[in-house]
């Protein structure tokens, strides 16, 4: 489990949401050692969450992908949904 990177995400989207405490991380090992983080938000959180054209998903993968990689966790999947 890596708990460092699921802490790093839930802050930084708890930072951006209406609704900080319906913010959910969740890890999941996929095919090939591929680290799969799940964040769930709450559905009025979406379009902020998604942004305009898909550009603050497209910013909070790329900081997550950092993070990662600054944990020598080489590979991460994001997956954003909603309650």
């Amino acid at each position: 489990m890596h708990q460092e990177l699921i802490n790093f995400t839930e802050n930084l989207v708890r930072s951006l949401v209406k609704e900080p405490d319906m913010v959910k991380v969740q890890e999941f090992l996929g095919d090939d050692e591929i680290i799969q983080l799940e964040i769930i938000v709450h559905e009025d959180d979406m379009g902020t969450i998604i942004g305009k054209g898909g550009k603050m998903a497209s910013a909070l993968r790329v900081l997550i992908s950092a993070a990662a990689y600054n944990m020598n966790i080489n590979r991460v999947r994001i997956n954003i949904d909603s309650f």
